[in-house]
């Protein structure tokens, strides 16, 4: 492969620049030199050779083919040259019609769909992969190490964890050893085996960049700089003591190839889902039924919770486990089964994991004060839809009289029982018109307040009572519902 010009220029700026360097270090260089060879000496360098021996065989490539019909498409569809390079490099085939067969005949056509990578799970059969790997699959082939194939059963997959399961028809296989997740430390050299582009049992290695990173509602990432590339999906994330723990998953890239950041799924909550999937083909999640926001830090000092923690309830769905418990919007949810939700991702993990039918316990903080609260865990359908927030209600003004607050600008006016049995709420108190400082924090007119400075509204009476006991120094934190969704305003008052 020959080297861009560009890169050539690159690579001799910083070759002279390294030059210069090291004749106006020359006095130091001896020093240094000696400190990096006692370092190297007292750690050394990682041999991954014996773990590629070790965990090599367990590892397999992945190949899928789809069924398609040879007439499916005129001359607007692929040619069989650019099919050619996708079969080339194992990628996914775009899904376009392909031009017509010169015989013009009706019968579909295998064609490969993707490459991936797997493990051996258990040494009769069951392989785990990605499911993005396998999803849309027609027939699925895997390859071991010894270059024996077959065709693979999907047993599940789940796509929220992007997590599957396979099985072949074999005995006696190289199963991997499975990893402790908790044990796994930032910084530590791990190893991954896969086939980047179809080129299988490729071995690449670094080091744990993060642990816990967030990008989904339900896995807690491991990020890597390991070389993660189309192709690795799948295959496993190995420690020096050659043991797994985690599937090599995504990568952040911004070209579509590997960009020095990786993630994979850890492998304990893999694990957990490839239980369900081989004894039902399905996982099952608990819900509680109730939406979530993240608590801010000013928010968190000004209800008393001291830091930024914890799941705040914007809504609460109807007939749900958590209505039926007493859940409100605005209650901060501070722990689960006695665990505590440290970040608001923290919430649907820990419930999600929970079977269905099992009786928990929340820990609530309302109005500065701590409530356990008792629920049977529902379960997530497998279809469940994103919930919708409805528009706020235009319902007429109360007439029932009004109230003026100059330091907050609202003026706020009575709910109607109409109104509360719409919003499902107990009280509160209507914004008919917000400005200056209740404008600038984002209220608008058909708010709703819950709550001032944690204490409750239920009508412009309480609203005074809690206006009078407010500091008004300091920025005061009001519930406010909008539609079915509630949360935190902080209002600094007008001097």
């Amino acid at each position: 492969m020959r080297t861009p010009s560009w890169m050539m220029l690159r690579t001799t700026a910083v070759a002279s620049a390294m030059a210069v360097a090291a004749l106006a270090g020359l006095a130091m260089l001896p020093a240094a030199a000696a400190h990096a060879q006692s370092t190297a000496a007292a750690r050394g360098l990682p041999d991954f050779t014996d773990l590629v021996d070790q965990v090599g065989p367990s590892v397999v490539n992945i190949r899928t083919l789809e069924k398609v019909s040879n007439n499916a498409g005129d001359s607007l569809g692929m040619d069989e040259d650019m099919l050619e390079f996708f079969r080339r490099f194992g990628l996914p085939v775009p899904n376009v019609p392909r031009q017509r067969s010169p015989r013009g005949s009706q019968s579909e056509e295998e064609q490969p769909r993707g490459v991936g990578s797997g493990f051996i799970l258990t040494g009769d059969g069951y392989v785990m992969t990605n499911a993005h790997v396998v999803e849309g699959a027609d027939e699925v082939i895997v390859t071991l190490t010894d270059k024996r194939e077959f065709k693979a059963k999907i047993v599940g997959a789940d796509k929220r964890t992007d997590v599957a399961v396979v099985k072949i028809d074999a005995k006696n296989l190289p199963a991997v050893k499975i990893g402790d997740v908790s044990k796994l430390r930032v910084g530590e050299w791990v190893m991954a085996i896969g086939s980047p582009f179809g080129l299988e049992n490729s071995v690449t290695a670094g080091i744990v960049s993060a642990k816990q990173r967030d990008t989904g509602d339900y896995l807690p990432f491991i990020q890597t700089d390991v070389a993660i590339n189309p192709g690795n999906s799948g295959g496993p994330l190995i420690n020096m003591r050659g043991e797994v723990v985690g599937i090599n998953s995504q990568i952040y890239s911004r070209s579509g190839g590997f960009m020095g950041i990786s993630f994979a799924i850890p492998v304990d909550e893999a694990i957990r889902v490839s239980d369900q999937l081989r004894a039902s083909g399905k996982v099952t999640r608990g819900r509680i039924g109730v939406q979530i926001g993240p608590v801010t830090k000013d928010v968190a000092e000004s209800i008393g919770l001291g830091k930024a923690e914890g799941a705040l309830v914007s809504a609460v769905e109807p007939d749900s486990p958590a209505a039926k418990a007493g859940v409100e919007a605005g209650d901060v949810i501070t722990k689960f089964e006695g665990k505590t939700i440290e970040k608001v991702s923290d919430l649907p993990r820990l419930v999600g994991n929970t079977k269905p039918g099992t009786k928990s316990t929340i820990t609530v903080l309302r109005r500065g004060k701590l409530k356990d609260l008792s629920m049977v865990i529902a379960e997530v359908p497998g279809d469940e839809a994103a919930a919708k927030a409805k528009p706020g209600s235009d319902s007429s003004k109360s007439s029932q009289g009004s109230l003026e607050n100059k330091s907050l600008g609202l003026t706020l006016g009575e709910l109607t029982a109409a109104q509360k049995k719409e919003l499902s709420v107990k009280g509160g108190v209507r914004v008919m018109a917000a400005t200056d400082a209740a404008a600038r924090a984002g209220l608008r007119e058909g708010d709703v307040i819950l709550q001032l400075a944690n204490a409750e509204v239920t009508d412009l009476k309480s609203f005074e009572a809690a206006w009078a006991k407010a500091d008004k120094a300091k920025p005061v934190n009001v519930l406010v519902r909008r539609g079915d969704w509630a949360q935190y305003v902080l209002i600094r008052p007008s001097k």
